[in-house]
């Protein structure tokens, strides 16, 4: 089973995740990262590196997570080089119910 970005990552875009994933596999939201569920391999090295626990194992539960990580994968720009989280990161992380007040569906830069 893939790994998700879920919504803890709004507004924080912490990017410690990129750098220890093999495959290259995230990709950069102007607010937030998604993870490509076809091309993760399911390694889970990137879940303990966020440091706002942004990042899943696809289930049931995490269902919307998962469309939303493919979509916005076959959109948004590949990242593979880590950058400085975003300057509001630290007031951001740990706020509930981001992905209906702040996701935004404008691309990063990627890397």
């Amino acid at each position: 089973m893939a790994y998700v970005v879920t919504d803890n990552c709004i507004r924080c875009k912490y990017t410690d995740c990129v750098d220890v994933c093999p495959v290259d596999c995230f990709y950069e939201g102007e607010n937030m990262l998604v993870i490509n569920p076809d091309e993760c391999i399911d390694c889970g090295v990137c879940e303990p590196e966020c440091p706002a626990d942004a990042i899943e194992v696809e289930s049931d539960e995490n269902i919307k997570w998962l469309e939303i990580n493919r979509k916005y994968s076959e959109i948004w720009p590949n990242i593979s080089e880590s950058k400085g989280a975003l300057p509001e990161a630290d007031d951001f992380k740990g706020k509930a119910n981001k992905l209906e007040e702040y996701f935004s569906e404008a691309p990063g830069e990627g890397s």
